[in-house]
């Protein structure tokens, strides 16, 4: 959990319900409230000129829906789209700066934060610039573990489908199976009725 729900409601976040396929906020939009999952999952994505899907996040509970942006002045790049019915918590951007402003320690979790965010963002960017899949797949997997504190093998059950994986890599959708199926070979995945462990 980024920040306590308490704090958020105290500070008078308002929790929302969206159905699954739910548009939070489109490209283009302004920034004008913090989000954070309660429950359920959104992506992060864009759409490139032939209509294909590119992910760029997914994002579970506990965790914020693009918060960068409440920092400047910039339109969202990217649409928030719910995967299945989701409780979001919604503070406004005035009370949010409020809330930052009169407590350090949120202050500092928000910075460690976009830190490790963008850390990983420069990994996934270099990962997703390889010609082979298995470098792009693997990064991708490791991405999603990064948000656990348990990072011992195979404790990490990927939350995505070979077709959320192929999004994220840019791959088409065979090409993510058949090496989703060499890391197996590898012992870098297991796989478990079809979930992929990392």
């Amino acid at each position: 959990m980024l920040i306590s729900e308490e704090v958020l409601i105290a500070y008078g976040a308002e929790t929302e319900i969206f159905k699954s396929g739910e548009i939070i906020f489109s490209e283009g939009d302004i920034p004008k409230y913090y989000y954070q999952v309660v429950d359920g999952r959104i992506k992060l994505n864009t759409y490139n000129e032939e209509g294909k899907e590119l992910i760029f996040a997914i994002l579970e509970r506990g965790l914020s829906v693009c918060e960068l942006l409440l920092f400047i002045d910039r339109n969202y790049p990217v649409n928030a789209i719910t995967f299945e019915k989701c409780t979001v918590l919604k503070l406004s951007k005035i009370s949010f700066e409020k809330m930052l402003d009169e407590n350090t320690q949120i202050s500092r979790d928000i910075n460690k934060f976009l830190s490790e965010r963008l850390y990983y963002k420069y990994i996934m960017l270099e990962n997703n610039s390889s010609l082979k899949p298995a470098v792009r797949v693997k990064g991708a997997l490791d991405y999603y573990k990064s948000f656990t504190d348990d990072q011992t093998k195979f404790s990490y059950q990927i939350p995505l489908t070979r077709q959320q994986i192929a999004s994220l890599t840019a791959l088409r959708v065979e090409t993510v199976v058949r090496t989703v199926k060499m890391l197996e070979r590898e012992g870098v995945v297991k796989i478990i009725n079809r979930k992929i462990y990392v």
